[in-house]
């Protein structure tokens, strides 16, 4: 019975069925896929965690996150950053707006009577004065004009004299009835019409005399002078509608510009009170100041296309900075925050909370703290709650930094307290000004609200 069992194992041909080897086989083969389960579950493990511990280290700088507090990696060491001391100072509210230089008065010279140039008594691009001769056109048409009508004023005054001497002698005659009351009239009418005749020849020689004046054309005002259009010789009338040249007053000069009309209120009520507001013109790029002046008026009407309406502004000039057609940056001073708490604009982050900055402790910890800006220039903004006066704070390397990160801070050079841009701060020499790692000193592009530098007009 066993060896018909054993015989039964095997092909009739003698061959080992292929069952049988794959179960000899099994029990030898079955380590290495054991070995790759554990494998894979290792690199799973593995890759979890560190996804999990990269996207804690990246919500640790943002407030309110759950990884905040946790500090750097374990033998990282203090990281370096720039920081800058909190100050109370006062902080200007400015308005801004797009303007355009236009010249205090623009004239265009024409010649009020016909003749020839005979001299050109200007340059081209000359600063002239009012009253300064500028072209002289011939003058000898109008003075012969002139002589003929002295000559007939002298003719008429002769015949005046012949006849007042009749009416004298009419006057006795009919006082002794020799002639009659017609004869008197007709003579007293005669000197009448000479009396007529000579007020004319008067104002002949008025008139000759005015375009002998006209022919001499002198500078209406005081200005600079553009490029002239005729030439000696050229024959010039009173009809043309070209002009001889245009002169362009330069001092004072003025400043056109648009402002939203939700910032007529505030404008207008500084106006009313007698406040002289001041203007200050920056180049197109709105970095460099160029020139300051005084508000002027405001327009009688609102754009209602645009929804601005127009101001003007005057500047002295004194030294030509402004020139007719400039575009440049208006920024219209309202008014001052004063003793607010100041700290250079790259300290303020925003983030799903609001705005914050990271203030550094006695012990070089960072800690966040939630704050809200009141007014913000380019390189400086005012905190109105959130922080206080002598806070350190962070300027620069916020990036690497979570609450309870340990830090070496370091400050740069001192600046002036007071700034071109009209901003004030204490006056103490500290190492971490807010000016000083601001990386540039204020400008005055001040914005409402705290919205950011730069732009159009705040509302």
């Amino acid at each position: 019975m066993a060896s018909y069992d054993k015989a039964e194992l095997r092909d009739p041909s003698g061959a080992i069925p292929s069952s049988s080897i794959i179960q000899q086989a099994a029990p030898k083969n079955r380590w290495w896929v054991w070995l790759l389960i554990i494998a894979a579950v290792a690199v799973g493990v593995w890759f979890y965690r560190s996804r999990n511990s990269q996207a804690n280290s990246g919500a640790a700088g943002v407030p309110g996150s759950p990884s905040a507090g946790r500090g750097p990696a374990f033998g990282l060491g203090p990281v370096p950053v720039v920081v800058a001391t909190a100050q109370k100072g006062d902080l200007p509210v400015f308005f801004d707006g797009l303007g355009t230089v236009t010249a205090f008065n623009t004239v265009t010279v024409r010649s009020r009577v016909d003749g020839q140039i005979v001299k050109i008594n200007f340059t081209e691009g000359q600063t002239v004065k009012q009253g300064d001769s500028l072209i002289e056109i011939d003058p000898r048409p109008y003075q012969v004009q002139l002589e003929q009508a002295e000559g007939q004023l002298a003719k008429d005054q002769a015949q005046l004299r012949d006849v007042q001497v009749d009416y004298e002698r009419f006057k006795l005659l009919f006082q002794e009835g020799v002639i009659p009351k017609q004869q008197l009239d007709s003579q007293q009418a005669l000197v009448g019409q000479s009396d007529g005749a000579i007020k004319s020849d008067q104002a002949q020689i008025d008139s000759a005399k005015l375009q002998i004046t006209y022919s001499h054309i002198i500078s209406p005002i005081t200005g600079r002078v553009g490029l002239r259009l005729v030439d000696i010789g050229n024959m010039v009338h009173a009809a043309d509608t070209n002009g001889l040249l245009v002169i362009t007053q330069l001092q004072p000069i003025a400043v056109l510009f648009s402002l939203p009309q939700d910032q007529l209120p505030a404008v207008m009520a500084k106006m009313r009170a007698g406040v002289k507001l001041n203007v200050d013109a920056y180049d197109r790029d709105d970095i460099a100041k160029i020139a300051s002046g005084k508000l002027l008026t405001i327009d009688n009407q609102i754009d209602t296309t645009t929804g601005t309406y127009k101001l003007k502004s005057v500047f002295d000039n004194t030294r030509d900075e402004l020139f007719p057609n400039q575009f440049v940056n208006v920024h219209l001073l309202v008014d001052t925050k004063k003793n607010v708490v100041i700290v250079p604009t790259t300290a303020v982050l925003r983030g799903a909370q609001g705005a914050y900055v990271f203030t550094v402790g006695s012990d070089n910890t960072v800690k966040v703290k939630n704050v809200a800006v009141a007014q913000s220039t380019g390189t400086v903004s005012g905190i109105s709650t959130g922080l206080s006066a002598g806070d350190t704070v962070v300027t620069d390397g916020q990036d690497k930094l979570q609450d309870g990160t340990k830090v070496e801070p370091h400050a740069t050079t001192v600046v002036p307290s007071v700034n071109p841009g009209g901003v004030k701060v204490s006056s103490s020499s500290s190492p971490n000004s807010p000016f000083a790692s601001a990386g540039a000193l204020p400008t005055s592009n001040t914005r409402a609200n705290g919205a950011p530098a730069g732009g159009g007009p705040s509302r």
